[in-house]
C-alpha cells in the first residue's frame, strides 16, 4: 500500500494528513508551529506516521503547503494553501463554489470551480478578523479559546465594537466590562464584527453557494452561526475543516505520485 502526505504549516499550527491510494484519510496530526517552522513540519509528519502506524518508506509523495511550505524539508512539492484549500474543500463538499478560510493570522475568500481556483482575496496584512483576534479577546476575558464560541451563542444584546483591530480590542473589551456588559454579549459583538468583516471580504470574489468554511476558526460554533446568519446561507463545515489545506496537499501528492512516467 502506498500513502501520500500533505503537511500544512501555518503561522499557529502545523497539520498533517496522510491518505491511501483510495484517497481515504489514514492518519492526521496537529502540533503547535512555534518558532522553528522546519521542526514543526517534521514533528507533525512524524506524529501522523505514528498515529496511522505507517512506515516512512510507505509515503510515495509528500506535499508542503501553508506559509511554511518551503520549510517542509521532506516535501517533494510545495503548493500554495489557497490551491490546497480549494482542492480539499471540493473533495469533502463537491458542490463548493466559495471557500472561506479563517486561520491564525489571515483570512481568505476563494472562488472555486471543480476544485480549481477561479479567484481569491486575502486579508494578510492585519490580524483583524482572524484566529489571533479571537485569541486576544479570549485572553482578555480570562477564557479559553475553545470556550468563547459556545458562550457567544447566549448573547441577547451584542455590543457594537468600535474597531476590529487586534491592537485595540483589549481596551474595547475592558471598557465594556467596566460598563457591566455581560460576557456573552461582548463575545456576541466580537463574533458579529468579525463575521461582517469576513463577508465583506467574500463579496470581493462573489457570494456564490455552496460555501465551505475552513481553517482553525471553523471549529468555533459561534462564528459558524454568525457567518450563516449574515450570509443567509448554510456553511459546509466538516470535522476535518481545520485540516483542509493538508487534505488538499495530500490529494496533490497522490496525483503527482500516480501520474505515469513521461506524462
Amino acid at each position: 500500500m502506498k500513502y501520500f502526505a500533505g503537511v500544512d504549516v501555518g503561522s499557529t499550527q502545523a497539520k498533517c494528513i496522510i491518505v491511501d491510494e483510495q484517497r481515504t484519510i489514514s492518519a492526521r496530526a496537529l502540533v503547535e508551529t512555534g518558532a522553528n517552522v522546519a521542526r514543526a513540519a517534521d514533528r507533525c509528519f512524524a506524529a501522523a506516521l505514528e498515529a496511522g502506524g505507517i512506515a516512512r518508506e510507505s509515503i510515495a509523495c509528500a506535499v508542503g503547503t501553508g506559509y511554511g511550505r518551503f520549510k517542509v524539508s521532506f516535501g517533494d512539492l510545495q503548493i500554495t494553501e489557497i490551491t490546497c484549500h480549494a482542492k480539499g474543500a471540493s473533495l469533502l463538499f463537491p458542490q463548493t463554489r466559495t471557500v472561506i478560510d479563517m486561520g491564525g493570522q489571515d483570512a481568505k475568500a476563494i472562488s472555486v470551480r471543480d476544485g480549481e481556483v477561479v479567484d481569491f482575496v486575502m486579508n494578510d496584512k492585519c490580524a483583524a478578523g482572524t484566529g489571533r483576534f479571537l485569541s486576544t479577546a479570549a485572553e482578555t476575558l480570562g477564557l479559553g479559546l475553545e470556550e468563547i464560541g459556545e458562550i457567544s451563542l447566549r448573547a441577547r444584546n451584542p455590543v457594537r465594537l468600535s474597531t476590529v483591530c487586534t491592537v485595540f480590542v483589549e481596551s474595547d473589551i475592558m471598557a465594556y466590562v467596566a460598563q457591566g456588559k455581560k460576557i456573552e454579549d461582548i463575545l456576541g459583538g466580537i463574533h458579529s464584527a468579525i463575521a461582517a468583516r469576513t463577508i465583506a471580504l467574500v463579496r470581493r470574489v462573489g457570494l456564490e453557494p455552496q460555501f465551505t468554511f475552513t481553517g482553525g476558526v471553523s471549529l468555533n460554533v459561534g462564528m459558524v452561526k454568525m457567518m450563516e446568519e449574515k450570509l443567509g446561507q448554510p456553511l459546509n463545515v466538516s470535522a476535518d475543516s481545520h485540516y483542509m489545506g493538508a487534505i488538499g496537499a495530500a490529494l496533490f501528492a497522490s496525483e503527482h505520485a500516480l501520474v505515469p512516467a513521461g506524462n
